[in-house]
């Protein structure tokens, strides 16, 4: 069965014709009985009575209304694909890390809901690994995250490199660590660490480092926000490997300290991931555009030196 046989149909039962109706679809009127006959084979049923004014058989009766209803779903389909591609859809969904959420997203949204102030705007902080199944199941529609190879491999993801940052040692003001102008790798192995949770960008990258270390990460407590992990290491026991942007106003916290790492520095790179069919609808264009044009490097917010 085909969209046109029953437009024929419909046509045919509205007029009374076969000539009106051919008039009407704008084809021959051979074509439309051709349509028709077509239909009917499929259906293996009679829905007209052939006779100087076209009369719907009972089979006809029973199947107008589905016919109608069948052409008016493909025509609010057509519509809404429309909205879709002129960008009037509904809202926008975004996944983005902490960090990213915090610093960075502000001004970018602020500037998207000027260029679209009928999209609604919705914004999930998660972990990496979590923001990108979400993505990969069509929850949301991109994700700034710190990147996985293994994650976004995939042909149908389009992935933006953002920036590239430092990870940096937090700890308290009275810290031993706090004798240290650059942390020495050896040194920092031996503290118990505050670490993201399971499905976080940041507790893989630094397992994998205490993993170069030949050194086990002492992991003493998992969290998943930034003001908790400031809360937990001003306590002055443990210390807390973070992304620079994370911890870039932590200078005005005179309980809380922050010190670079000796060679080799640990470097975490966020990127914004979406999918080639997506980048085909306006707000999510406009979207990327503006984390391009606001999250470049150069303007990012960078710690005093004297912090670092």
């Amino acid at each position: 069965m085909r969209l046109e046989q029953l437009q024929a149909f419909l046509a045919i039962a509205e007029t009374g014709s076969f000539q009106q109706a051919a008039r009407k679809c704008d084809v021959t009127q051979s074509t439309i009985s051709r349509q028709l006959q077509s239909l009917e084979a499929d259906l293996g049923m009679s829905l007209l009575h052939r006779t100087a004014q076209a009369k719907l058989t009972v089979a006809g009766e029973r199947f107008l209304p589905r016919a109608r209803r069948i052409c008016q779903e493909w025509r609010n389909a057509i519509a809404e694909l429309e909205e879709l591609r002129l960008g009037k859809q509904p809202e926008l969904c975004v996944a983005a890390i902490h960090s990213v959420c915090a610093f960075h997203l502000p001004p970018v949204l602020q500037r998207f809901c000027q260029d679209f102030p009928e999209v609604r705007l919705r914004v999930t902080s998660l972990g990496s690994d979590r923001a990108l199944k979400v993505l990969k199941d069509g929850l949301v529609d991109l994700a700034i995250v710190m990147n996985n190879r293994f994650l976004t491999a995939s042909p149908e993801m389009v992935v933006d490199v953002l920036y590239d940052e430092p990870v940096r040692v937090l700890m308290a003001a009275d810290h031993p660590l706090t004798k240290y102008q650059t942390v020495p790798w050896s040194e920092l192995v031996h503290y118990s660490q505050v670490v993201f949770k399971d499905g976080y960008g940041m507790q893989r990258l630094v397992q994998e480092q205490f993993q170069r270390q030949g050194a086990t990460l002492k992991a003493a407590l998992e969290l998943n926000t930034l003001d908790a992990f400031r809360g937990v290491v001003r306590q002055g026991e443990l210390v807390a490997l973070l992304p620079e942007s994370a911890i870039q106003d932590v200078h005005l916290d005179p309980t809380l300290v922050v010190r670079s790492t000796t060679d080799p520095t640990l470097i975490r790179q966020v990127v914004l991931v979406t999918t080639h069919d997506r980048l085909q609808i306006p707000p999510i264009q406009r979207f990327r555009a503006l984390v391009q044009e606001l999250m470049q490097p150069s303007l990012l917010v960078r710690m005093p030196k004297a912090m670092v």
